[in-house]
């Protein structure tokens, strides 16, 4: 997955492997092993990276250990993982304590609505893993056509659906106008929950 995000910014970039290599002071044989998912970049050569195609280090590092199946690739899920944009808080309320059984967890977002009930109440708190390729149903936070929401991500044969548990709220079918990234999967809660 890594690899693949970093080839695909390359080109978005219109970045030459040979130029990325030169701004990085990577040898372009290294350049494709890594691009080619055959090898991770260390820390320090993703770090170069990032500043040599002038995004931020931190959302490509939460990919380390991610893959997409292919369901995932099939509903091109990898140009909906924002990688130039973080999670912008409104405020901070305190750190809460991080259940060992969700290690991977970024941060911890307090839901605010009822759109997920039963499941998340309001006043819960979510545990989120970023840039985490979702499979169906998984539940995510998302940007939706410039809101931040929490739904389930539901594949249908024919579409895709972000879902909120609560049936007051209508399903809310993506077309191809709409523009949305992937934030994170919800992989906890504070009450015991586990995804």
């Amino acid at each position: 997955m890594l690899g693949d995000m970093i080839t695909r910014i390359r080109n978005e970039k219109n970045v030459a492997k040979s130029e990325l290599a030169r701004r990085t002071n990577i040898n372009i044989g290294h350049i494709s092993h890594i691009e080619k998912e055959e090898r991770n970049p260390s820390h320090r050569a993703l770090r170069s990276i990032c500043r040599a195609l002038e995004i931020p280090y931190q959302p490509l590092m939460y990919m380390y250990d991610k893959v997409f199946t292919e369901e995932q690739l099939d509903n091109n899920m990898p140009e909906h993982i924002a990688y130039d944009k973080v999670l912008a808080v409104g405020s901070l309320d305190a750190f809460i304590p991080c259940p060992i059984d969700v290690p991977n967890a970024s941060i911890a977002v307090k839901i605010s609505d009822d759109t997920m009930s039963p499941r998340l109440e309001k006043g819960d708190y979510a545990f989120v893993e970023f840039n985490t390729p979702l499979e169906n149903k998984d539940i995510g936070i998302f940007e939706f056509n410039g809101k931040i929401m929490i739904r389930r991500y539901v594949i249908r044969k024919d579409s895709l659906v972000l879902r909120a548990d609560n049936k007051k709220y209508s399903d809310i079918v993506i077309s191809d106008n709409d523009k949305y990234n992937i934030i994170g999967k919800i992989v906890g809660t504070n009450t015991g929950l586990i995804f």
